[in-house]
């Protein structure tokens, strides 16, 4: 078994890879069919409530693809000798994995609770630190002063995961909002609220507007590691 994983490594993780983003893109798609019924005020709270608890369902899916795409990519790079750091390197990054894994389902599974919170704060800080480090990274590359190669017919890979950076800051944005919509619902359990339900419309249609961008995002960080164009 372990000799077929070694004969098979790439090949594997790149099939990780493809199931991550599919979850990804799929997930958010997903959670916004799903927003318009929780921002829906011609429903009844208990089925809004619903909704907001399926949509919770699906964005973990989401979040665990997201999640997931960076060791792999990262994984993968080091194979194709795009990326420098391999051996306990790895190691410790799929640690790092585990945890930041476990921080993420352990968030979801507690949502409503002070644990919860707190776990969902420390998700929410990991990507505060995450996004700028692989922003600048990236820019550092294609500039041609590393760490990662971006030679001829290598900048792809650079390319590839600055648009990663980029996308988790909408990401963080989409966070935000749900964040707002659990904090906003136990207010409208007390009775019918219209300014609520208007910070509801607002947030939704923010929601929905970056949506867009962060699909075409999606795809085309799929183009550049599908294609590899430079």
């Amino acid at each position: 078994m372990l000799d077929f994983l070694a004969m098979h490594e790439l090949a594997i993780l790149r099939w990780l890879h493809i199931v991550a983003m599919v979850y990804w893109l799929g997930g958010e798609w997903g959670v916004f069919q799903t927003s318009y019924k929780v921002v829906n005020p011609a429903l009844s709270l208990e089925e809004r409530g619903r909704h907001m608890d399926t949509a919770y369902r699906i964005d973990i899916m989401a979040r665990t693809g997201i999640i997931s795409l960076l060791p792999l990519g990262l994984h993968m790079g080091h194979l194709w000798g795009l990326q420098p750091l391999g051996g306990m390197w790895l190691v410790a990054m799929w640690i790092v994995w585990a945890v930041w894994m476990a921080v993420t389902w352990g968030a979801f599974a507690n949502r409503g609770t002070r644990l919860g919170e707190t776990l969902s704060l420390i998700e929410d800080w990991s990507r505060y630190i995450l996004i700028p480090t692989l922003i600048i990274v990236s820019i550092s590359s294609l500039l041609g002063h590393g760490p990662f190669e971006a030679g001829e017919g290598q900048r792809w890979y650079s390319a590839k995961l600055l648009t990663f950076g980029l996308l988790l800051i909408i990401g963080v944005i989409l966070r935000l909002i749900m964040h707002e919509w659990r904090h906003l619902f136990p207010i409208l359990a007390q009775g019918p609220n219209t300014e609520v339900e208007e910070k509801l419309k607002r947030s939704i249609r923010l929601g929905r507007g970056v949506a867009y961008l962060y699909w075409f995002g999606i795809l085309m960080t799929a183009f550049f590691g599908a294609v590899k164009p430079f």
